[in-house]
């Protein structure tokens, strides 16, 4: 005797229909070593361990918020490659098609910024792992089978010809697939460094194929060459100039026609701890914008893109009709990212929804 109810995913794998609801990830999931107390790399002797990398930090926000998604990456097969994929399950991210094999997990250094001195970041990826990711390492077609969304990024592209060749057979084959692909430029110079890397080329080839792109200003001058408008905001009375933007978005459309929203970031540092940030939206022909936030102090800026990217990829799947609404949440949970140490952001979506409405009052939650 059948002791449970058959759930509408198990009748629908039975009559050979696969839920198409996952998320897929890609890219290289890293360590982050940093020293407490704002002390320099080359004070002390004690460093603070964490996991970052771009795309790591879009998986691990949307499982957060309660999305089911899967990340691909390539790790070693040794203790410290385990590691790394217990921190992912940990926020029940599925891991089942992460390759394994290389030497190395990848690593970098953070110097978190103090008063007038900048943050520092000293990367230590080169022959990692996933630096030796060869092409045709991943079969993405399984992947894909029950798959809704694919987002990557240009770091990915960056770090070697065969990873961007691996990044542009997924992107293509998800594009056939019917599977979306969200893109995140992430512009990253001093990775572009393999023979025969073409920043903008590679940039601009990964976009054509995605139906939402998001960049900072400066990331979108890169991937388009048309000059950035510049946003200077000493705090959130400053006005932003509509028609410019409306018209620079319309620029872009020409160039990534299959692209239906893009997205853009926009950040002026006024001091190390004093930020404004805010977002512009151009969507199937309209243009969105939402509120600055006038952030002080900023405790830890990394993964603050990040953030933006997962919170609207998880906000179109809620409320697919309202883009404002998707973008407040977005630029939402972007700001909340300044409030936590560490590259992920560890906000639920209630948390995210009550920064909106009562504007980060800070009050207790009794």
């Amino acid at each position: 005797m059948l002791l449970w109810k058959e759930s509408s995913i198990f009748a629908s794998v039975r009559k050979g229909i696969i839920m198409k609801d996952k998320i897929i990830t890609f890219g290289e999931i890293m360590l982050r070593l940093s020293k407490p107390s704002h002390n320099r790399l080359s004070q002390g002797r004690v460093f603070w361990g964490d996991y970052g990398g771009s795309e790591a930090n879009v998986a691990v926000s949307l499982a957060t918020l309660g999305d089911q998604v899967e990340y691909v990456t390539r790790v070693p097969d040794n203790a410290i490659g385990e590691a790394a994929l217990m921190h992912l399950r940990e926020f029940g991210l599925d891991t089942s098609h992460i390759v394994r094999g290389g030497e190395r997990l990848g690593t970098y250094y953070f110097e978190s910024a103090a008063a007038m001195r900048n943050s520092l970041v000293a990367y230590d990826r080169k022959d990692s792992s996933f630096y030796t990711l060869r092409h045709g390492d991943i079969d993405w077609k399984p992947i894909f089978e029950e798959a809704k969304i694919f987002h990557c990024s240009g770091i990915t592209c960056a770090i070697s010809q065969d990873a961007l060749d691996t990044t542009m057979d997924a992107v293509k084959l998800a594009d056939e697939m019917g599977v979306e692909v969200t893109c995140d430029i992430n512009y990253r110079k001093n990775l572009w460094n393999y023979p025969g890397a073409d920043a903008q080329k590679s940039l601009h080839k990964l976009m054509e194929y995605s139906g939402f792109i998001f960049g900072d200003q400066n990331e979108w001058e890169i991937a388009s060459g048309l000059p950035h408008i510049p946003f200077e905001a000493m705090d959130a009375d400053y006005d932003l100039d509509d028609e410019a933007y409306l018209r620079y978005f319309q620029e872009l459309q020409v160039q990534f026609p299959q692209c239906k929203r893009m997205l853009m970031a926009l950040r002026n540092q006024i001091t190390t701890e004093h930020h404004t940030l805010s977002g512009i939206l151009f969507s199937e022909g309209r243009l969105f914008k939402t509120r600055i936030y006038d952030i002080r102090p900023v405790l830890d800026p990394m993964g603050v893109g990040d953030a933006f990217v997962a919170a609207f990829i998880h906000a179109r799947e809620k409320w697919q009709d309202d883009d404002q609404r998707c973008l407040d949440f977005a630029l939402s949970a972007s700001a909340l990212k300044n409030t936590i140490p560490g590259d992920q952001n560890l906000v639920t979506e209630e948390e995210i929804i009550a920064n909106i409405e009562n504007g980060g009052s800070g009050r207790i939650e009794r």
